[in-house]
């Protein structure tokens, strides 16, 4: 069971932009202390209000186990409801991409068929 856990600091923001054009957020406590916060990285959405509240919510990351891995791909049947079929190549592999392709993709349709036959 997850626990909500609010921790307010006094701090200052700043928004900068990177070399590439995306806003950096740093958060500068006034006073910063080891272990204040719980350090994390991940994906989520980010809210500036007009107001300068500062909202942060985390998205989950919905990990997948491969069902059936090859060479190059991979087939996952994801939590969220979303199949993926995944092909890598090597840059050095690009002349024999579509050979490739062609034998792994027919490998995962002839899985699919024998595992949905009706």
């Amino acid at each position: 069971m997850d626990k909500n856990k609010t921790i307010t600091l006094n701090a200052q923001m700043v928004i900068s932009k990177t070399e590439s054009g995306m806003d950096l957020i740093q958060v500068l406590p006034d006073d910063p202390r080891e272990g204040l916060v719980k350090p994390f990285s991940g994906m989520g959405q980010a809210q500036l209000q007009g107001n300068a509240q500062f909202d942060f919510v985390r998205k989950r990351r919905i990990r997948r186990k491969p069902q059936m891995k090859l060479l190059h791909s991979t087939l996952s049947f994801g939590r969220d409801g979303i199949d993926r079929y995944t092909f890598y190549l090597p840059s050095e592999q690009r002349e024999e991409f579509a050979k490739l392709l062609n034998k792994e993709a027919a490998a995962v349709v002839a899985y699919m068929k024998e595992r949905y036959k009706k």
